[in-house]
């Protein structure tokens, strides 16, 4: 009997002509397509799906968060934007909500370095689908109206009590005529309409009402950082990943150190990665000495689990990978943190604040005036000898072990990034081993000591991979089938 081909739960490889991409959301990958379509560039693609995450996924991501992402122009160099910001400059103590948790937002202003250094369109062009969607309705995903009540009562304290979805059901069209108009504005203004007048009041007006010190000054102040990645060798590849302030570096060193333990059983493979990534989760702190962690050892036990834990319970952000045919692809992530972030609601602009300052922790990640706490967002470029592949995940401390096992199915065992994508994978969490149901290696890493704790498959706790590059000189790209994630071409 022949399997029906297209019952599977693995998605394909799509191979395009002008361009690919693959996103957290459908609609953001449409929005990329047709900006690819109308001559865009990557750039303009990448910066249009995430408007539209904005729009969709405003417990994720949003115009008061933040953006990461790597570029690597046609003929080979990448730069890393830093699109975070700092903590207020009067800061007296921070949270882990409300207004003592909010740091500079960052992504408009990453959207218009990435824009100045590599657009091809007007803003308007690139903004239309975000602004379409808003101010014509959008269909209340499934997702976003269980996080609305499940975070009702933290959202109504920090001032969203009006915010119109908050009484959507799943399915109801729903307008955000206040997220548009701030987007018309920002299309006309650029990033000054964010982080200077009518805007820059109502944010510092809402966060200095609920206990936060950001002031005006640090929002006129902000800039964003460009600067070189982070590289190591893999196994015949190399591995491009952020530098500081991000987590990014972990991933680097636990990469380092899996290739460099040569031929090992394959059964060892998936120990081997919880190891490193434990390993490495203990210089999370550490993360600003960026290149130079890489000279530290990471130490495991082929045939015993050291149950080091470290990596921690967050989960969401939002993904875009995107390549264009002039041989650029870009890998990113945008994010508020927790589930809308500080839930700091905006009222004039319809949306809510980060709570990026969560994220300090000890010496010499401790908190202080203008200072950025490291952050989660990682997202990588692994070049390949057919191409390079931009590839990021949401999951916060997941995400440096979700991309592990995705860089090392490819390099070490030679899957293809279909199969890679697709198959189970597990993520070490405050202790436990958290691992989809139908992994092979259950038992077999129980065995050796790991904490198992059983997920069903396509828990968002596995993250949802997206990637975007070149083979053999061809756009292409695939999507995880966990999440929304969605993929497309042109």
């Amino acid at each position: 009997m022949i399997a029906n081909a297209f019952a599977s739960r693995e998605r394909p490889v799509l191979t395009g002509r002008i361009g690919a991409v693959a996103a957290a959301d459908p609609f953001a990958v449409a929005a990329a397509q047709e900006i690819l379509t109308a001559g865009g560039s990557a750039a303009d693609a990448l910066v249009a799906a995430q408007a539209v995450l904005a729009v969709v996924a405003p417990d994720a991501c949003g115009l008061g968060g933040d953006m990461l992402c790597l570029v690597r122009e046609p003929h080979g160099r990448i730069r890393a934007f830093n699109g975070t910001g700092a903590a207020p400059q009067n800061l007296k103590a921070v949270s882990d909500e409300g207004g003592a948790s909010v740091t500079v937002p960052g992504m408009v202003g990453a959207w218009f370095a990435l824009l100045d250094s590599y657009g091809r369109l007007p803003p308007h062009l690139v903004m239309q689908p975000a602004i379409r969607l808003a101010r014509q309705k959008m269909p209340m995903p499934p997702s976003l109206a269980m996080a609305l009540q499940r975070h009702r009562a933290r959202l109504e304290r920090y001032g969203a009590g009006q915010w119109h979805l908050l009484s959507a059901a799943a399915g109801d069209l729903v307008v955000q005529e206040e997220l548009a108009t701030l987007l018309d504005r920002i299309v006309k203004e650029k990033d000054h309409a964010f982080y200077s007048g009518i805007c820059a009041g109502a944010i510092v007006k809402a966060v200095q009402a609920h206990g936060g010190a950001l002031s005006l000054d640090d929002l006129r102040s902000h800039r964003t950082v460009v600067s070189d990645p982070v590289a190591v060798d893999f196994r015949g590849m190399r591995l491009h990943v952020q530098p500081p302030i991000t987590q990014g570096v972990l991933l680097a060193m636990s990469a380092k150190a899996l290739s460099g333990l040569g031929k090992i059983p394959r059964n060892r493979l998936d120990h081997a990665g919880i190891e490193l990534t434990e390993a490495s989760f203990a210089f999370r702190d550490r993360v600003t000495e960026g290149e130079s962690l890489l000279t530290e050892p990471l130490t495991l036990d082929l045939n015993r689990a050291g149950n080091r834990g470290g990596p921690r319970a967050y989960l969401h952000t939002a993904g875009v990978a995107v390549a264009d045919r002039h041989g650029c692809c870009i890998s990113s992530l945008v994010s508020v943190f927790d589930d809308f972030g500080s839930g700091v609601f905006v009222p004039e602009f319809g949306f809510t604040l980060n709570n990026r300052a969560g994220g300090f922790t000890g010496a010499p990640n401790d908190a202080a005036p203008g200072k950025r706490p490291v952050h989660t967002l990682a997202p990588a470029i692994l070049e390949t000898p057919r191409g390079p592949i931009a590839l990021s995940t949401p999951g916060a401390d997941g995400q440096v072990q979700t991309l592990l096992q995705v860089i090392g199915g490819l390099a070490i065992e030679g899957i293809d990034l279909a199969k890679v994508i697709d198959r189970p994978r597990w993520r070490s969490e405050n202790g436990k081993l958290l691992i989809e149901r139908s992994h092979p290696q259950c038992a077999e890493l129980a065995a050796l000591g790991h904490d198992v704790v059983e997920m069903d498959d396509g828990d968002m706790r596995a993250g949802a991979v997206t990637a975007a590059g070149f083979v053999d000189g061809s756009p292409i790209t695939c999507a995880d089938w966990r999440r929304t994630t969605w993929a497309g071409v042109v």
